[in-house]
């Protein structure tokens, strides 16, 4: 264990190591709620360094603790070549570049794949489906009941929960238009619609 401890206190590893308490700190706040993953994102440019995609928390932790791993282990290698103290001070200052080098080469490739987990674009959103027609799938659609399928943009197709306030004929097989959708009540209003006023054929 002591070896371990003095290689952490040994450089370069000491300043990756005040780097990584730093980012279990903010991570830390993440989980409590006083920080959000993305909040660095508007001030540094990780895709200037080939690390965009996720956040730049994210690679940026990657970074520091695949850096402190790097010069923790060749700390530790060093110390144990037996070389003259001068030769292994030497040595640990070009640790410093080869650490950040290896960790960064080694982040690039990690956040490729993760960059998947971390779209630009939002997601798809109920939302999305107000002004949409869609078909009734119910033998009624009233004020308490109903349900239609309306097509996403993607051609894919949903089951929606609808409701509707007016007195517009909706039975089965009939065209709606979603109008507006009620968060509280997760459903959508609709009304009659005639399928040739949609614009979109």
């Amino acid at each position: 264990m002591g070896e371990f401890w003095q290689a952490v206190a040994a450089f370069p590893t000491v300043l990756f190591s005040a780097a990584l308490v730093v980012v279990a700190g903010f991570w830390l706040l993440v989980l409590a709620g006083g920080a959000e993953p993305d909040g660095f994102d508007g001030d540094v440019d990780a895709g200037a360094f080939g690390l965009g995609g996720v956040p730049v928390a994210v690679s940026a932790s990657l970074l520091i603790v695949l850096s402190w791993f790097t010069a923790l282990t060749g700390s530790v290698l060093l110390a144990r070549t037996g070389w003259p103290s001068g030769a292994v001070h030497l040595l640990g200052a070009a640790l410093l570049p080869v650490a950040l080098f290896g960790s960064w080469w080694l982040t690039r490739r990690i956040v490729r794949p993760l960059a998947a987990l971390f779209p630009d674009e939002p997601g798809p959103s109920l939302h999305d489906f107000v002004g949409s027609v869609c078909t009734i799938r119910t033998g009624r659609v009233d004020a308490g009941f109903g349900q239609a399928e309306v097509a996403a943009r993607d051609g894919s197709t949903a089951v929606v929960q609808v409701r509707r306030n007016d007195d517009s004929p909706l039975a089965l097989g009939s065209t709606a238009l979603l109008y507006a959708y009620d968060e509280a009540g997760a459903f959508f209003w609709v009304t009659a619609f005639d399928p040739a006023l949609d614009p979109r054929g």
